[in-house]
């Protein structure tokens, strides 16, 4: 199961939609707008992500609003973005 949480974590857009939900719930047009991606891929990710667990949803007049399920998962992204962070800093990328 903890690879698969992290194999999820392993891409870009799912990651980043992750990271922009550790800052509060959103709907799929903000998400959208943080991680540059087109809104089909956006929900397609979102809804990986929402089967494995990771962020619920919550129904808001029309909208779908999206949040993380785990407040674990919140220290998770935050610990591999360090990580990343202290591996560019120690290779000068």
């Amino acid at each position: 199961m903890a690879a698969e949480v992290l194999a999820l974590l392993g891409d870009r857009t799912r990651l980043t939609l992750l990271h922009a939900l550790t800052e509060g719930e959103a709907d799929v047009t903000t998400l959208t707008e943080v991680c540059g991606a087109a809104r089909p891929a956006v929900s397609q990710h979102l809804a990986r992500l929402r089967l494995a667990g990771l962020v619920t949803t919550r129904k808001d007049g029309r909208r779908v609003v999206y949040s993380l399920r785990h407040d674990h998962l919140r220290r998770l992204v935050d610990e591999a973005l360090k990580v990343a962070d202290h591996r560019l800093t120690e290779t000068g990328t």
